[in-house]
């Protein structure tokens, strides 16, 4: 059993120099840990939801000095001097105490800030690393590592929308470290900045998650600059280090066509694009290849290109149940995109996460956008055995602190990393 005693929130900033809450919780016999929450930029409409301020005044309205106040008042009231002897415990008396279906009231910021610290500290109060205290919540043995996929150029929500799709990624595949995934990444990244240098005198400016942003004229560029930088960094395209893609469509998905330039395109247009980027560039997974709103398509694109590579769902599923229920009886892909903040709780991301291996999916865990130095994601990456990691890029003090986090638990911990793609 672990007594809260103690719950106290603050409102911090984000790398992107918006608003999150951190919150302390202090367990019986003094136990104190906190976590900070971060927040996406690229959000599903079916995401739980950040409670903001709309305040003009502050932050252009995105302040949380409400959620802030839940946490400190409400949330203390009900949980203080309770025994939890779960987190799931925890967590449904939070869902409960909200008693919204997407946690509009009190804030799903709120919520996560209180779930995750109460989790970090009774890992604490039994002195065990984060990552084993994360690995019991879904019942599973930590065996190795994830697998990188590390930005290397954004676009869309995460660069000023200069080109439509929002990622290329890199996959250090050759590698069997942390330690050498990361040499390998850190090889490519400088130079591919010294092919945007080259090409549109782009010097070293970052998008949100730490990617480079040259200005190029359409995603073929994009790839083939990917693809140049992998080999001009000394390695082999296709074998040392493939692609992946976060495609972000809903982002330019309107009226039932999608916009990749001023020319609309059908579903299955676009699913033809997807096929011939596959075709022509070292890709092994796709994320939101379609919109989020494109059910009917989903299937057809899973079926096209589930084979070869992931077909991923983010904002398709948001790490919510009922939609992975939904996806998986229809088909629609192959891979879980999990995100925590998605859905607001430990205990709901672990129920998303057993749906996904059920249906015999590949996970991804996530960071988002506006991150904070905070590092339980990494522990939670190892602590869920995540097949891939996707953190951003290797810049940015947000994005190392969870690399350098993967690092320690190496250093303490030897173990294999995932062999996918294999």
């Amino acid at each position: 059993m672990s007594k809260i005693t103690d719950l106290h929130a603050i409102e911090i900033l984000d790398s992107r120099g918006q608003p999150t809450i951190k919150t302390t919780c202090t367990l019986e016999h003094g136990v104190r840990a906190s976590a900070s929450i971060p927040s996406g930029r690229s959000t599903g409409a079916a995401e739980a939801l950040e409670l903001r301020d709309n305040d003009a005044a502050r932050y252009q309205g995105q302040g949380c000095k409400k959620a802030v106040d839940h946490v400190n008042k409400e949330i203390l009231t009900s949980l203080r001097d309770r025994d939890f002897s779960t987190q799931q415990e925890l967590d449904e008396t939070l869902i409960a105490l909200d008693g919204t279906d997407n946690k509009r009231r009190l804030g799903a910021n709120a919520i996560l800030s209180v779930s995750i610290s109460f989790a970090r500290a009774v890992a604490k109060s039994q002195e065990e690393p984060l990552y084993l205290a994360f690995s019991r919540l879904i019942k599973r043995q930590v065996e190795r590592f994830p697998r990188l996929t590390i930005n290397l150029f954004s676009g869309g929500r995460h660069a000023g929308k200069q080109i439509p799709i929002q990622d290329v990624l890199i996959v250090p595949a050759s590698p069997e470290s942390i330690d050498q995934s990361l040499v390998m990444m850190n090889n490519i990244y400088q130079a591919a900045a010294e092919i945007g240098l080259q090409r549109y005198g782009m010097r070293l400016l970052t998008a949100d998650e730490g990617g480079l942003a040259p200005p190029f004229p359409n995603a073929e560029a994009m790839l083939e600059a990917a693809v140049t930088a992998i080999d001009n960094a000394g390695y082999k395209p296709g074998r040392d280090a493939h692609l992946a893609l976060d495609v972000a469509s809903s982002h330019f998905y309107r009226d039932g066509s999608y916009y990749l330039d001023e020319t609309p395109i059908s579903s299955s247009m676009m699913i033809e694009r997807l096929e011939a980027w596959c075709s022509s560039y070292p890709i092994v997974s796709i994320e939101d290849g379609l919109s989020e709103d494109d059910w009917d398509y989903w299937p057809h694109l899973q079926e096209a290109l589930g084979s070869r590579i992931l077909v991923l769902g983010d904002d398709l599923l948001c790490t919510n149940p009922e939609r992975i229920k939904k996806a998986v009886a229809a088909r629609a892909c192959n891979a879980l995109l999990l995100k925590v903040n998605q859905i607001g709780t430990l205990s709901e991301a672990a129920r998303a996460y057993g749906m996904a291996r059920d249906a015999g999916w590949m996970v991804t865990i996530s960071v988002r956008s506006g991150e904070t130095e905070d590092d339980w994601a990494a522990d939670l990456a190892v602590g869920w055995s995540g097949d891939q990691f996707k953190n951003g890029s290797i810049t940015q003090s947000e994005r190392l602190a969870k690399y350098n986090r993967l690092l320690e638990i190496e250093n303490l911990t030897p173990m294999k990393i995932a062999s996918w793609p294999n």
